[in-house]
């Protein structure tokens, strides 16, 4: 076939994969990290590929190919990943660089980052946002890049993929994989959801971020590994109700599978104590307060409040509880006498001392006792009254 000699030769990976992109390539075609320009040519041979753009983060490598490729179909442009492109594409093909780091330098035509991984993590990351409904991905890798990450960060950013081939190498394997939104992403961004992104992941559920009217937002659906059943749906119902007294973010909409509510820009607990000053700190622990005796006139706990590191984030002074997983109706409510044990004992204890507030912890308990022997807004009073 017609090649571009450029800075280096096509490796058996590029050879590889360009078997797949001469198949599969369609529409209008962007090949990512073009070096050789071996993918751009094999798209440019398919009669179904309307239009190719070929991308490389080395300057010398698009004018080297510009120079010797000349196809009307292909256009060259040097960027870093997705940098400067623009638009979304029908096939998108990707042969990154995976080696581990070898030396303090990297080597960008070979080394993929200090694990091998960071670069194939960095364009799952960003794909998306470039890929029409039902386009397709075509991306080599080595088992050197360790095939378990690849494909945490595959089903992380809500792709499905199909092994296409294996080819073992000396003491290696070679894959090429093809790449596909999957049915919940599409479902996302036929919401009107856009610039989805992997946030975090926790035992029942996935996290993402996006854009939805103007507004970032937080999308939670279940974890396919969960065996857990009815979660997601679960604690929808539960921030709807919450929303009515105040508490946590705002719920947008949601279903059986996922729901959305507003993204909260701020700091967590301990991070916000750690930052902030003492009136504002007492201020928060104040309103926390009356969060937690809120729920306890619901008769529900939240479960996690004696441990609340990452269930309530403080955005403009104010905190949101977030991730009601375990909520559930109770006669003997905990979470104001919960609290009473963060605030008192370990670390936060000690951050709160260190900005002036020192709790004595046997009357903090004392008073706890009494508020559980009746839970009125007066005996919530005289606990709050120790800060």
């Amino acid at each position: 076939m017609p090649n571009c000699k450029s800075v280096y030769d096509p490796q058996e990976d590029s050879t590889l994969l360009e078997r797949y992109v001469r198949k599969y390539s369609k529409g209008k075609f962007l090949d990512v990290g073009t070096g050789s320009g071996i993918q751009a040519i094999a798209a440019a041979l398919n009669p179904s590929v309307n239009s190719v753009l070929a991308t490389d983060i080395q300057k010398e490598v698009i004018d080297y190919c510009r120079k010797n490729i000349k196809n009307r179909k292909i256009k060259f442009m040097q960027s870093e990943l997705f940098s400067k492109v623009k638009g979304k594409f029908d096939a998108i093909s990707f042969n990154p660089p995976y080696l581990p780091q070898q030396n303090e330098l990297l080597d960008i035509e070979l080394e993929g980052g200090k694990k091998g991984y960071e670069v194939i993590e960095k364009f799952l990351y960003n794909v998306n946002d470039f890929l029409n409904p039902n386009g397709i991905i075509l991306m080599s890798f080595s088992s050197l890049t360790k095939k378990e990450k690849v494909e945490e960060f595959i089903k992380n950013n809500l792709l499905d993929f199909e092994e296409l081939e294996k080819l073992h190498i000396f003491f290696e394997d070679i894959y090429v994989y093809m790449l596909m939104k999957n049915d919940l992403l599409k479902k996302l961004e036929n919401d009107g959801i856009t610039k989805i992104k992997y946030f975090a992941k926790g035992h029942r559920g996935f996290l993402f971020t996006g854009n939805y009217k103007s507004k970032k937002v937080v999308i939670k659906a279940k974890n396919p590994s969960s065996m857990a059943f009815g979660r997601i749906e679960n604690e929808s119902k539960w921030l709807q109700k919450l929303n009515k007294f105040g508490i946590g973010p705002n719920l947008l909409y949601s279903n059986k599978d996922y729901f959305v509510y507003e993204f909260i820009d701020g700091d967590f607990i301990i991070d916000y104590i750690k930052k902030s000053n003492k009136n504002n700190i007492k201020k928060l622990i104040k309103e926390v307060f009356i969060q937690m005796h809120k729920l306890d006139k619901m008769k529900v706990d939240k479960e996690e409040m004696h441990h609340p590191l990452k269930h309530v984030i403080i955005s403009q002074n104010k905190p949101y509880l977030i991730d009601f997983e375990r909520m559930r109706y109770t006669n003997d409510p905990k979470n104001v006498t919960q609290f009473c044990q963060f605030v008192t004992g370990g670390h936060a204890a000690a951050l709160l001392s260190e900005k002036g507030i020192n709790l004595d912890k046997n009357k903090v308990i004392g008073l706890a006792k009494i508020y559980k022997s009746r839970m009125s807004a007066g005996n919530l009073k005289k606990i709050i009254c120790l800060l």
